[in-house]
């Protein structure tokens, strides 16, 4: 029998402790603390995430039903409780998991900048996009953005080697998509893909001046002028491939270079779409290739709201709420670490629920990943009883 480590506490062994340590002493998240240490409070979220609690009393329920194997899974106190546990939430810094998340942001696209693309690319490619979560206005009215709702929004820019996020900015509901591209610092010789909401031509013209390549798709009341046309294949269904101008008052005086203007219709449904980009070197069916990959960051904003807890909140202050966005986040980036490092082939969602089950017991990290990878093939669904007889 394995006399080691719990699961728990071996996921934990990932995460760079040194790091959290300066950034706690860094905001001085730690002073005038006895005994419920920051890093206490991160395990007790890490924990939460990882094994589905819904509040703070399934957290103190769980955690307080075993509470010889709270020093095995790696906290410093014998005793969690659900007052402690909110006031820590509620008057910490969240700046300390906010940065700490940045540090696994790093980490995590190291691991993962050979993951294939699907485009024979140089460039790293980011996918903007925002969701909003919902919240209810009696609870958190610090977050109206409309008369009787409240919710927050998640700019998010995602990496889509490995689909990890690099710039995460939390605001209210009511801040327009547009505006992140104000604090969004470009990279030269990157692509951006963004869809219509970021249309803003003196924005797009900012990321042209730093050498970054953009791709979106163009709204219909746009108003530009033909300079130039290159032959395209159109069994492809590309329909033209255009070097324009724009001829709008305000566009013009927004973006006075060219632009290029590429159509396509998709040969599966019909559908007709406009695609706008600042590059005028790379293919153009290439370009309508790129922009289907934005389609990865939907994906993602569909999988943190089903497998982690960021729809309810565990306190209703804008402290909490941004401190279990930023570990929630953190926990998602650490499970995609352990899983480069342990070489599995096994899809994030897959590895959360074997921790779910496995985050008591004594077994080694690699073997409870590894173990039991079955795929159930035709011969054993045939084989399967049927539920109703017909």
């Amino acid at each position: 029998m394995y006399e080691g480590r719990t699961v728990f506490a071996q996921l934990m062994d990932h995460l760079p402790r040194h790091t959290f340590r300066r950034l706690v002493k860094r905001y001085g998240g730690d002073r005038w603390v006895k005994n419920f240490t920051c890093w206490d409070q991160f395990l007790c979220m890490a924990f939460a995430q990882l094994t589905y609690r819904d509040s703070l009393r399934d957290i103190e329920a769980c955690l307080g039903a075993m509470p010889e194997k709270l020093y095995h899974l790696g906290f410093r106190t014998r005793v969690v409780a659900r007052s402690t546990l909110s006031d820590a939430n509620e008057r910490r810094d969240w700046r300390i998991f906010a940065d700490f998340a940045q540090a696994l942001i790093q980490e995590a696209r190291r691991l993962y900048v050979d993951e294939p693309l699907g485009l024979e690319l140089d460039q790293t490619v980011y996918a903007l996009d925002a969701t909003t979560i919902d919240l209810c206005l009696s609870v958190f009215p610090w977050a109206r953005f409309r008369r009787t709702k409240a919710g927050i929004k998640l700019h998010t820019l995602l990496d889509l080697q490995g689909n990890i996020p690099v710039f995460i900015w939390i605001t209210d509901a009511k801040h327009a998509d547009v505006r992140v591209l104000d604090v969004l610092i470009p990279e030269p010789g990157s692509i951006y893909l963004f869809d219509r909401a970021y249309v803003d031509f003196r924005r797009l013209h900012r990321l042209t001046r730093a050498h970054a390549i953009f791709v979106t798709r163009a709204k219909k009341n746009l108003r530009w002028r033909r300079l130039y046309s290159r032959r395209v294949d159109r069994t492809t269904g590309l329909i033209c491939d255009q070097t324009i101008l724009l001829t709008g008052i305000k566009a013009a005086h927004d973006y006075p270079g060219h632009l290029r203007r590429v159509r396509f219709c998709d040969l599966e449904t019909g559908k007709k779409l406009t695609f706008l980009t600042n590059d005028f070197a790379m293919p153009a069916l290439t370009i309508t290739r790129l922009y289907r990959l934005r389609w990865q960051v939907e994906l993602f904003f569909k999988w943190i709201k089903q497998h982690l807890r960021i729809k309810a909140f565990y306190g209703t202050s804008v402290t909490a709420v941004k401190t279990q966005i930023w570990i929630a986040i953190s926990v998602y980036l650490l499970v995609a670490i352990a899983r480069k490092r342990l070489g599995t082939d096994r899809d994030l969602y897959t590895i959360l629920q074997i921790l779910s089950v496995y985050a008591f017991e004594k077994a080694p990290l690699a073997q409870v990943l590894l173990a039991g990878n079955h795929t159930l093939k035709e011969a054993d669904i045939r084989n399967q009883l049927s539920l109703f007889d017909l």
